[in-house]
């Protein structure tokens, strides 16, 4: 399966699996008989476990497109830019949190705010064609062009 079409699902996936919070804001998980703890370990473990594999794309993305010898400098790379743009996302979450007025006693605009922070994941898709025909030989045919 090409990195790509991967990529592209899981992002896709990730917005109404991230939309199960508002399960838990409009209190309609009490509804179908999930109390609110557990909805949100499950919700979070669930979030966890998929938020992981769906980076995994983008190591395998990595490992392929490595020069032998610098695994070590291209992954501490990968890891501070994929820190960089956890703290940015932070940062620009907190600012639409202000922008929306809510607070810890006024979560009005929570929802919409759980909404646009979720639809937002579907941003980075607009470059996903910068990836055509990256990574998609299979490691027989790299091994076969002397590339490993």
């Amino acid at each position: 399966v090409p990195i790509k079409n991967v990529l592209f699902w899981t992002s896709i996936a990730s917005v109404p699996l991230g939309l199960t919070q508002l399960l838990l804001i409009s209190h309609y998980n009490r509804e179908l008989g999930i109390p609110d703890g557990a909805f949100i370990i499950g919700d979070d473990a669930v979030l966890s476990i998929l938020g992981e594999f769906a980076f995994l794309p983008t190591l395998v993305l990595a490992a392929r497109l490595c020069p032998p010898g610098i695994e070590a400098v291209l992954f501490a790379t990968l890891m501070s830019i994929y820190n960089g743009a956890s703290t940015v996302g932070t940062e620009v979450g907190a600012a639409l949190t202000k922008a929306l007025n809510v607070t810890e006693t006024d979560f009005s605009n929570l929802a919409l705010l759980t909404i646009i922070c979720n639809v937002s994941s579907l941003i980075p898709l607009v470059l996903i064609g910068w990836l055509d025909g990256v990574g998609d030989e299979s490691q027989e045919e790299m091994e076969a062009k002397g590339i490993d």
